[in-house]
This record gives structure tokens, C-alpha cells and sequence, in this order.
């Protein structure tokens, strides 16, 4: 009887339920549901709609059943940094506002007063974004303390859909890691950190790891949806699942998790909570295995996302690759990770306004303005790889780009000449496949990390461009 393994792997702008399948050492997959995803505004904040995804959950779930692949185990990932409050009745406390809302305008500063920067880097080893649980609480603090007073569960997203689906509350170590709330060292949450600035200790439960089990589907939910299944914790941060699925053995390697966010760096056995690695904002993530995700957070193709939909549309991603291609004269670089991309109204605006604040020149075309933003991802990562360098005292020859963005040709061999290191684009279901492959762990279908890694290279095909393209002008 073959045995199936369910991601659900939710993203800022979409979902997706994906089965997988271990056969002749390969693993195969199909995606069996989609739906769309984006935070809508709700009293004055961006919010997501928790209750229509959990309906989606499910509607994907029913979906398994229509067309007879129950799976044995079902896991899910998402977007990391965001949580629910729930009060003792389990009934969510405030609007489930998104991280790009700007309620933490302001936070940095409350809790630095409290926590000076060296020191909660020291202990977190989190590079300081405005978007960060730990200010996002503060905010909730500020502006709703009787929702902070009420509250009896802390849960990440992730987190709160398995507890609608088993009625078990478990907190996840790697989606923890990004809250700015772990001891880096310890890898357990800092009761100090928390207690300082006035968080209840008792919200925050165990951390458990990637592969732990969760357990079944509650009566109701077997009801509805038409059987049973055993929900695993896969590294529950989508990053921590799409690193476990780059095919790094034998390559000397920086990886790019390249999606809505391009999340670029490297797997380390220890934490660098240096005052060197805070001054270049790096972060240490969690990973499975206890391994560190030391990467930094790049703006990534949520700009061009954020320009697609701004045009209802009208062009999909290989068009709009096409004719930046075209527009390859246009030389203008902005910082994608100022702020003023985080969330604007008009993400076409935004990049102008980047140009003349940057002194370059302003794009004329829409195309000129995504041209803009390729050259600006691509210088982005070369600096980025040129600091992983700095810091960890190695040179490294191979860039391996996984996720949907490693479809993006152009960008990658853009990625190729401003780095000029070889780029290996694939898989591009990443995290669909690092979530698999921690449930078939659990399971002891696969025993090892590497052995995940080795199944990845026999299943997909790896895309090589090489560096120096154009003669390396």
C-alpha cells in the first residue's frame, strides 16, 4: 500500500497542499489543492484571515479524500514571526494582524529602552526587524494590554492551525527562532528576555522539535473531513523547511530560499551572536536537527509580486523576466531592504522614489522599473555572500537557489555575474519537499538529513549557470 506524506505549505500570497511519495528512492509529488492567501485591512491594521485558511486546511484535506490518497502524516508550514493570543476559552484575542502592518512603528525604541540592542542580540542572535514577534507583543502591550492580561496561549500560525486540527497546543523550536524571544545557546525561550518586558512567562510552552508528533484529527474534524491522520511538526518556519531540502553535499555552498522573501545564507552547527554579526544584520535561525540558519532576510520578489498585482495582472512573471531582459541598458540599484518596500501603497512609486533617494536614474517604463529591481536583488545578494565570506572566514564557489524564484532564469544569471560564483537553481518546491522529508524522518522512512539530500539530488533536476556570463563584464 503506498504511503503518502501531506505539506501543507501556506505562503503570504498562496497555499498549497502537496502529497509526497518515497518510490525507488526517489520522491515524487503532487499537488492536490491551491488557494490564495493575503492579508485584507481590518480596523485600521492588515490582517489575515486565519478562519477562511483553516477552511482552506480542510477544503484541501476533503480534496485527499475525493481522490482516494489519504495521507499517513500531514504537516504544516508557514510564513514565520506571526502568532495568535488566546484567552482561556481558546477564542483568539484581537485581529491576527500581519507582520508588514505597521502597528511596530515605534516598538524598537520601547524595547531597546528596556533591552539594549548589544545585549538582546547577544542572547537571540535575531537581526533587528520592526516586523519581529517580540515588538509585534510590545505593540499588542501598548495598544490592547488587556489583551496581553487576558491572554493564557501564545501560538505561532503554524502552530494554532495544528490545534484547530488535534486540539493539541504545541510550540515549534524553529518558527520560536524567529521571534526574537530564544536563547540562541540554549535554544530555549529567554524567560529573562520575556519577563523584562513584562510578557507572562506562562503564555510561551515546551519547544519541541521538528519530526515530533502532534497526534490525530479530533472527532470533528475526522468527521468533516472524512478520516483521521497524524498531524507532525515539519520544521514549521517555511525556511527552516525549504533549507532542509537544498542539495548542498559536496558543494561549497551559499543557499537563496527565494520566494516572496529571498532568505540567503548558510547551515551552521553554532550561533554567531557576535557584535560583528549584529552590526551587519545577520540573523541565527532555527533549523531541523538543531542545525543554525545563519542567513539574512532580503526583501526578495515580493517587489516584483507587489508590481504584478499593481498591473491586476496583466503580465505573468516570464513576461515581466522578458522585458526587463529588454530593458538591460537601464542601470539604476536601490536597497531592497529600506523599509519604504516593506508595504506601499504603489510598489512602482516606491521604486522611483528609492531611485532619487538613492541618486539613480528614474525608471520611465514599468519595465525599467523591474529591471530595477533584479539588478537591485542581485548586487543585494553579491554584497550579502561577499559578508557570509567576511564572517565566516571561507570563500565559497556555488550559490544553490531553491523555491519558486529559482524559476526565474534571468535573475539567476543575473545572481551568477554580480556574484561570480556558479548558481544551481532547483528544487523548486522546496518547502513543500523539506516538509515531506521531516515527516518520512519521523516516520524512519528516511533516517538522516544527508540521506533527505541525497533523495533530492536523484529526484530533480538542478539547474547549473555558470559565472561570469558576457565575459564576466
Amino acid at each position: 500500500m503506498e504511503q503518502y506524506f501531506l505539506a501543507v505549505d501556506i505562503g503570504a500570497s498562496s497555499g498549497r497542499h502537496i502529497l509526497g511519495r518515497l518510490e525507488n528512492g526517489k520522491v515524487t509529488l503532487e499537488e492536490v489543492y491551491r488557494f490564495k492567501n493575503g492579508f485584507v485591512e481590518k480596523n485600521g491594521h492588515f490582517c489575515w484571515t486565519h478562519d477562511r485558511l483553516f477552511e482552506e486546511i480542510k477544503n484541501g484535506l476533503k480534496k485527499c479524500k475525493e481522490i482516494g490518497k489519504i495521507p499517513t502524516t500531514m504537516g504544516i508550514d508557514t510564513w514565520g514571526v506571526d502568532f495568535v493570543l488566546l484567552d482561556k476559552e481558546d477564542n483568539i484575542l484581537g485581529d491576527t494582524v500581519a507582520y508588514r502592518d505597521s502597528r511596530t512603528e515605534g516598538m524598537i525604541e520601547k524595547v531597546e529602552a528596556v533591552i539594549p540592542p548589544e545585549e538582546l542580540y547577544s542572547i537571540t542572535g535575531i537581526q533587528k526587524e520592526n516586523y519581529n514577534t517580540i515588538y509585534q507583543l510590545f505593540a499588542v502591550k501598548e495598544e490592547n494590554p488587556e489583551h496581553m492580561e487576558k491572554a493564557e496561549t501564545f501560538l505561532m500560525t503554524p502552530e494554532y492551525f495544528n490545534f484547530l486540527l488535534t486540539g493539541k497546543k504545541m510550540n515549534e523550536y524553529t518558527i520560536a527562532s524567529t521571534t526574537g524571544l530564544l536563547d540562541a545557546k540554549t535554544k530555549k525561550w529567554s524567560y529573562d528576555i520575556i519577563e523584562r518586558l513584562g510578557y507572562k512567562k506562562s503564555l510561551f510552552g515546551e519547544l519541541y522539535p521538528p519530526k515530533t508528533v502532534v497526534g490525530g484529527f479530533t472527532p470533528e474534524i475526522q468527521k468533516e473531513v472524512g478520516f483521521d491522520c497524524t498531524v507532525v511538526l515539519p520544521a514549521t518556519h517555511d525556511t527552516g523547511s525549504a533549507v532542509l531540502s537544498v542539495p548542498t553535499k559536496g558543494m561549497n555552498n551559499v543557499y537563496i530560499s527565494s520566494g516572496t522573501w529571498s532568505l540567503m545564507g548558510v547551515e551552521s552547527e553554532t550561533a554567531d551572536c557576535s557584535e560583528e554579526s549584529r552590526r551587519l544584520n545577520f540573523t541565527n535561525e532555527g533549523g531541523v536537527e538543531y542545525r543554525y540558519r545563519y542567513l539574512k532576510n532580503i526583501m526578495g520578489l515580493w517587489m516584483l509580486q507587489s508590481i504584478k498585482r499593481e498591473l491586476n495582472d496583466e503580465y505573468g512573471f516570464g513576461e515581466i523576466s522578458d522585458k526587463s531582459r529588454e530593458c538591460g541598458n537601464f542601470k539604476a540599484i536601490v536597497d531592497v531592504n529600506d523599509n519604504i518596500f516593506l508595504a506601499p501603497k504603489s510598489m512602482i512609486e516606491a521604486v522611483k522614489t528609492g531611485c532619487k533617494k538613492y541618486n539613480q536614474a528614474i525608471p520611465q517604463n514599468v519595465f525599467e522599473v523591474t529591471q530595477c529591481v533584479y539588478l537591485s536583488l542581485a548586487k543585494c545578494y553579491a554584497d550579502t555572500i561577499k559578508e557570509i565570506e567576511k564572517m565566516l572566514g571561507r570563500t565559497f564557489d556555488s550559490i544553490s537557489i531553491v523555491g519558486g524564484g529559482c524559476q526565474d532564469g534571468y535573475l539567476n544569471e543575473l545572481t551568477a555575474k554580480a556574484t561570480g560564483k556558479t548558481v544551481y537553481a532547483g528544487p523548486i518546491e522546496a518547502t513543500a519537499l523539506g516538509n515531506i522529508l521531516a515527516q518520512m524522518m519521523s516516520k524512519g522512512v528516511i533516517k538522516t538529513v544527508d540521506e533527505a539530500r541525497d533523495i533530492i539530488r536523484n529526484s530533480f533536476e538542478i539547474k547549473e549557470v555558470k559565472a561570469f556570463l558576457d565575459g564576466g563584464k
